[in-house]
Order: C-alpha cells, then sequence, then structure tokens
C-alpha cells in the first residue's frame, strides 16, 4: 500500500485519547468489583482483535492478575460474521473454580462470544464476565448469556459500521491504527 492507512478511512468514531480515558474507567470499575474477591480473575483476551484492549486493560486495572489468549474464529477476510464460531487455539491456564474475564473487542452477533462462554462453562469456571472493548447490539443474533455472577463491561456502544483500528482489522491489515476508524468500503469490497 503506498498510501497512508489514514486515507483508508471514512471517519474516526472515537480517538486515541477517547479510548485511554475509557479503558482507565473499565479498568477502575474491575478493580473495584474484585478487590474483595477471593481469588484473582483470570483475563482471557480473544485473540487476535482483542490484544491492544487487553494490554491497555491489565496495565490499568489495580489487582492480582492472571492473563490467557484463546483464538476465535468467525469473520475469516471478510466483513461479516459467518456465523459458526470455532476454537483454533486453546488456553493454556487451567480455568476450573475460575472467574474469567473474557476481553473481546467487538461483540457483534454475538455467536463467537457466545461459543467461548459455552466453551468455557465446559472447563468448569465458576464464573464469566465480559469485558468488551465495542458492543454492537443491533447486530446481535444470539443472546449473551453470563455465568454465574459474572458482569457486562462494555467500552462503546458500536453503530453498524465496520471499523478497524485498536487491534481490529480487514484481512489482518488496520490492527495497529491508534484510534476506532470506518473502513471506507472500497477498501473492503
Amino acid at each position: 500500500m503506498s498510501m497512508s492507512l489514514d486515507s483508508h478511512i471514512e471517519k474516526v468514531l472515537w480517538t486515541q485519547d477517547q479510548i485511554l480515558d475509557r479503558v482507565a474507567q473499565i479498568a477502575s470499575q474491575i478493580t473495584l468489583d474484585f478487590k474483595a474477591a477471593p481469588d484473582p480473575p483470570l483475563f482471557v483476551g480473544v485473540a487476535t482483535g482483542a490484544f491492544l484492549f487487553l494490554a491497555d486493560l491489565v496495565k490499568k486495572v489495580q489487582l492480582p492478575l492472571s492473563v490467557d489468549l484463546v483464538r476465535a474464529q468467525s469473520y475469516g477476510s471478510g466483513t461479516l460474521s459467518n456465523g459458526a464460531p470455532s476454537i483454533s487455539l486453546d488456553l493454556k491456564l487451567d480455568v476450573k473454580g475460575k472467574h474469567v474475564i473474557l476481553v473481546e473487542d467487538i461483540v457483534d452477533t454475538g455467536c463467537t462470544l457466545s461459543c467461548l462462554i459455552e466453551h468455557l462453562e465446559a472447563k468448569g469456571v465458576s464464573s464469566v464476565s465480559i469485558c468488551a472493548f465495542l458492543d454492537k447490539p443491533t447486530r446481535r443474533k444470539v443472546h449473551i448469556k453470563l455465568v454465574g455472577d459474572g458482569k457486562f463491561y462494555k467500552g462503546f456502544e458500536c453503530p453498524d459500521y465496520f471499523v478497524v483500528g485498536y487491534g481490529m482489522d480487514f484481512a489482518e491489515l488496520y490492527r495497529n491504527l491508534p484510534y476506532i476508524g470506518v473502513l471506507k468500503s472500497e477498501f473492503y469490497k
């Protein structure tokens, strides 16, 4: 690509400063909610889209914690979820009896998240909270069922655009943008 990535963006929805402010707010809420918990929470990032959010989030949480990654795929190189997510990389840590905070870049249809929650339940977690950077409820096809005393944390409610940046991609590109932007349609059609 000879032109800058910024020229591929139709508009910016959230700036880097807005993102970092919101991440700090979420981290403060998680710290408050889990400071009296008997065991530290386990943060599970959904690779690869949530890696920047996960890193920024755990740096701000003022608690002992563990981190692991899981990879679930439902997009491939398209702009719409295929509705049939699969887990292609499983956890390294044992989650049995643990409180898991599942860190996701965006909740769209809910299919991937539901698949991951079922997967964690089968492994014997005591509870699952969701921490989604973006929530796109207008596209939801599956009701998100929390486990145990889990909570739902979200950064921003996202309008029905195809967004990239801050870890989110199209065909593995644009993850390195420090903001969330709407990708111009000519770059994904």
